[in-house]
């Protein structure tokens, strides 16, 4: 007789795989088939089934880490979690499913904290749109009635309304209360934009004249070789330029052309004239140069006498010398101001550690100290004598105070011998 074949099977904490081939999944309500496995041995059955319950998990991780860690819209996200609840409620997969499901009901309370985030968000950005709003209506009417640079106040007003567009709405009747202020600002300014630009012509015509005079008065000191006076003459120039307001475009740019040129004329003949200069005074750098390294040599300070005679015949060699190129004589005049001011303070310390009235005060307080060391001392031995613990105590304790107290005045008096 023929044995007949066995049908083995397989189980999982999440699952099993009868003698047929059914998978099943195990949930809070029971038991479920979630397919049939004719291909191979059971344990491959449940390996298959478990990977496809990964491929969940995955998801709703991924999905966690958007909620958490983006800008995901709570729509979006509400939509990814019922998508994904119907996945796992008919998955034919073998995994804890009950577990899956408390995942996506703990992103749906994650997703209500987002969303409230969300509207108190809104709120405050709708609160600071409101102040923002009020605040550029006060600019812009600022503008509307002050502003005299026409050309800056029309850019700055157009930025405005492109500031009003980039905030956040607010409530209607505020929004359109002012809206209704800003666009009466705007139409102000430009009414009083158009009034001066009527009467600009004329005050073009009188710049004209002006500007005509101080093109000839530039042309005329161009040549000159007093550099002191005739450049303060051009910054004076300049600013008599700048006061006699504009021209019409193409007169300006000719007589700006012509006044300019008058004065790199002038200035670049200037320039030459210094460099040259500058070059002669070569040598006295370098012999100046050597002066510092002599000043240098005298710090730190060991003998201050011999520091200030040798200090005092650096400084008459360097009066002597003159004067040395511009682009040396910041650099060398700080060199020798730090050695001067080390040995200035090498005085003042001096002073201070000869100074005979501080002297004085520190021996007073010395002297004052030991005074009340030995009277603290004879009553310390008193009430030792007399067996007073307390005023033993308070002796003692006074006495290790006054001793520090001699220490450190000792000190001090030390360092004026």
């Amino acid at each position: 007789m023929m044995q007949e074949a066995t049908v083995s099977s397989a189980t999982d904490p999440w699952g099993r795989v009868d003698e047929e081939g059914t998978v099943f999944v195990k949930t809070a309500d029971g038991e479920r088939a979630v397919g049939s496995w004719q291909a191979g041995a059971p344990e491959e059955a449940l390996a298959y089934f478990k990977r496809k319950y990964d491929s969940l998990v995955t998801e709703i991780d991924l999905l966690e880490q958007r909620i958490k860690t983006t800008d995901l819209a709570p729509q979006q996200a509400q939509a990814t979690i019922d998508r994904l609840r119907e996945s796992v409620t008919d998955a034919h997969v073998v995994g804890d499913l009950d577990h899956l499901l408390g995942r996506l009901d703990g992103l749906v309370g994650l997703l209500d904290g987002r969303r409230e985030e969300i509207k108190v968000a809104r709120d405050h950005a709708r609160s600071e749109a409101r102040e923002v709003k009020e605040r550029l209506v006060v600019e812009a009417e600022r503008i509307a009635a002050e502003e005299t640079h026409w050309k800056n106040g029309g850019e700055r007003l157009r930025l405005l309304v492109e500031e009003w567009k980039a905030a956040e709405r607010i409530d209607r009747p505020t929004e359109t209360a002012l809206w209704k202020r800003l666009s009466t600002a705007r139409n102000s300014f430009t009414k009083r934009r158009k009034a001066y630009f009527a009467s600009l012509e004329e005050q073009r015509g009188m710049a004209r004249s002006e500007k005509d005079r101080l093109v000839a008065d530039a042309e005329a000191l161009s040549g000159s070789t007093e550099w002191g006076d005739t450049a303060a003459a051009y910054r004076d120039l300049m600013r008599q330029w700048k006061n006699a307001g504009r021209a019409d475009r193409d007169t300006e740019e000719e007589l700006w052309t012509r006044f300019k040129g008058a004065q790199d004329t002038f200035f670049a003949a200037r320039s030459a004239a210094f460099n040259e200069r500058d070059a002669e005074l070569a040598e006295n750098a370098t012999a100046k140069e050597k002066l510092l390294e002599e000043a240098e040599r005298l710090v730190p300070v060991k003998d201050l006498r011999q520091a200030r005679q040798a200090l005092r015949s650096v400084q008459e060699r360097w009066e002597a010398l003159g004067m040395v190129p511009r682009d040396s004589r910041d650099r060398f005049e700080g060199r020798l101001r730090k050695v001067e001011e080390t040995i200035r303070g090498a005085e003042e310390s001096e002073w201070r550690r000869s100074n005979p009235e501080a002297r004085a005060r520190a021996e007073a307080t010395v002297n004052q100290l030991r005074t009340s060391i030995e009277q603290i001392e004879k009553r310390l031995a008193k009430a030792q004598a007399a067996g007073r613990d307390k005023d033993v105590k308070d002796a003692e304790e006074a006495l290790t105070a006054r001793q520090a107290w001699l220490e450190e005045a000792e000190r001090t008096l030390a360092e004026f011998s």
